[in-house]
């Protein structure tokens, strides 16, 4: 066996908001059949809940946009400092009066994730020529502190802030488990290779959407959401486009249900409400 090979092939991760998509079709029968007077009372309890949320504050922020498609009519994206904090904004927004004429139609649960391929490489590579053993409790300690310096490092990307961009698109995706290609089986030194060459791309789109990463497995279908955010849709098509001749995506990627969305201030449902 390889050095290399006795080392764990689990990338290090490090983890920051908890974040929930929540789409919503709205049942137009029952809202139209509403008076005029009841559909303005119901908005204006709607945007005195929602327009708070809307502004950052400590990790914690929501935001709507009006999906485009068949799909569903609105989705709720939600950042929070921890699961308990979802649900209490998912009760909340269930207790509002306009929730009467929603219908839920999917949702996604995820955290943020920030995979640390070359950290973990040079990590492992020292603590093994130190020959400290794999999960022993030196092992474990040295593995915090090195988790502990780049969660400081990357306080900013663990808990950001909604983009205001004008357009959201949002899908889930899988690494490929299939008879001839499985990512879980590539070693750990080949799966760095091909993710540094995947990143290019994304940094190559920089000045044009902002993506966040969220990690999903054991809390979804799915193992991971991607969050695009920005001004210009064509780009959201440009850049998934390019990366699918990308290695990582070409062999490796399974991709979900896409989901594209206009931003919508709270203020401003009943534009898309009529």
């Amino acid at each position: 066996m390889t050095p290399e090979a006795a080392l764990p092939a689990v990338p290090l991760t490090i983890e920051g908001a908890s974040v929930l998509h929540q789409m919503m079709r709205v049942r137009w029968s029952a809202w139209r059949a509403l008076s005029a007077t009841a559909q303005m009372e119901t908005l204006d309890e709607a945007a005195r809940a929602l327009t708070p949320m809307e502004t950052p504050s400590d990790g914690r922020q929501s935001a709507v946009f009006s999906l485009l498609g068949h799909k569903g009519d609105l989705m709720f994206v939600h950042f929070r400092r921890s699961f308990e904090e979802l649900s209490m904004v998912e009760r909340d927004l269930s207790l509002l009066h306009i929730a009467e004429y929603l219908e839920p139609v999917h949702s996604y649960l995820s955290v943020v994730e920030l995979g640390l391929y070359e950290s973990t490489s040079k990590t492992y590579a020292a603590l093994a020529e130190r020959g400290i053993e794999p999960h022993s409790e030196e092992w474990n300690r040295e593995i915090e502190a090195v988790l502990a310096r780049q969660r400081t490092a990357m306080s900013s990307r663990l808990w950001p802030e909604v983009p205001p961009a004008k357009y959201i698109c949002f899908y889930p995706m899988d690494r490929r488990r299939g008879e001839s290609v499985n990512w879980y089986t590539v070693p750990m030194a080949e799966r760095k290779r091909m993710m540094e060459l995947h990143g290019q791309i994304g940094r190559r789109y920089a000045g044009e959407v902002r993506q966040i990463i969220t990690g999903s497995i054991g809390f979804d279908d799915w193992e991971w959401g991607v969050d695009l955010f920005a001004e210009d849709p064509l780009v959201f098509k440009k850049l998934i486009y390019e990366m699918r001749f990308d290695e990582v995506s070409a062999l490796y990627a399974l991709f979900g249900s896409f989901y594209v969305g206009v931003r919508v201030p709270a203020g401003d449902l009943g534009k898309v409400l009529g």
